[in-house]
């Protein structure tokens, strides 16, 4: 009878558990990129990408490719950082760049912008 009500108390423990450690859906939610924006010409080689807080999002997934992701000639970068900005240095040319939010069960889409460093 004791193990019968200490199986119990386990079972009852952790669907109690669950409600507390309960991940906030952000799925639906969309990233707002601050910069570089769409079409961005830029005159420096050190990229400030940033973007705006979401709630509930532990991390934010960030990649940068060249010239875009769907002709890929390089990823320069693929990070998962926890701030709200990241600086990446970049040669001359065009780049593609996308960030989504994520926490431990959900993340969102990816948000794309395009951009040129220029001389």
């Amino acid at each position: 009878m004791k193990y019968q009500s200490l199986g119990l108390l386990l079972i009852l423990f952790f669907f109690s558990c669950d409600d507390i450690i309960e991940v906030e859906d952000i799925s639906e939610e969309e990233v707002v990129v601050l910069a570089p924006t769409h079409n961005a010409i830029l005159s420096t080689q050190d990229v400030i990408f940033s973007w705006e807080l979401i709630e509930e999002a532990a991390a934010y997934k960030l990649q940068i490719a060249t010239p875009n992701f769907t002709e890929a000639i390089q990823i320069v970068g693929d990070t998962t950082v926890t701030a709200l900005n990241f600086i990446k240095t970049l040669e001359l040319g065009d780049y593609e760049w996308r960030v989504r939010a994520e926490n431990s069960g959900y993340h969102t889409q990816y948000t794309t912008q395009k951009f040129t460093i220029e001389e």
